[in-house]
């Protein structure tokens, strides 16, 4: 089965929990996921927000979180300190390359800035073909509604071609997105 193939996916999400329930349900819903099928969890390394969900959730099922937090970030003492792995880099940059080296698939949460940050980073790259590994998106609640439609017009506007676009997968499941990228390794 591909995910077989699965053995880490970087969960990139907020520092925030939101104001919906929901988003902090899906959060939770995916570290235990991937803890249960034995991937682990390479993210952001912080205890707050959505990031801490995930990150409590992957641990109380047994699972294996690996937590990748800038200097700065970890001065601040948002830093997950009960993480299997921690590696604290100089910069952001250097944060958001060993994410890449270290994961298999990368997934987008709900989130601001820094999300959207990561998660064209990544696409970028892709689309690039600094890495091959798929890239998802899980459209929580209507989320990302309004960007993907954005996205989607890009397309029509012709300044995103659609073989870039069809690089960035969107669903509504965590198991569909799961599925969809494991197919694509």
């Amino acid at each position: 089965m591909a995910l077989s193939r699965l053995k880490r996916v970087c969960v990139y999400c907020g520092s925030q929990a939101g104001r919906s329930a929901a988003h902090r349900d899906v959060a939770r819903a995916v570290g235990q996921a991937l803890a249960r099928r034995g991937i682990a969890v390479v993210y952001g390394g912080g205890q707050v927000g959505l990031m801490g969900v995930v990150a409590e959730a992957a641990l109380a099922e047994g699972g294996r979180v690996i937590g990748i937090i800038p200097e700065r970030l970890l001065e601040r003492e948002v830093a997950h300190r009960e993480v299997t792995e921690l590696y604290v880099t100089r910069t952001m940059h250097e944060r958001k390359a060993r994410m890449m080296e270290l994961s298999d698939a990368f997934v987008a949460l709900p989130g601001g800035i820094g999300t959207l940050d990561e998660l064209f980073e990544i696409w970028t790259w892709r689309q690039l073909g600094y890495h091959a590994k798929p890239v998802g998106l899980l459209n929580v609640a209507g989320y990302y509604d309004r960007l993907l439609s954005f996205l989607d017009h890009a397309v029509q506007e012709g300044f995103l071609t659609p073989d870039c676009r069809a690089l960035l997968r969107a669903e509504t499941s965590f198991e569909a997105l799961l599925a969809g990228l494991a197919g694509q390794i």
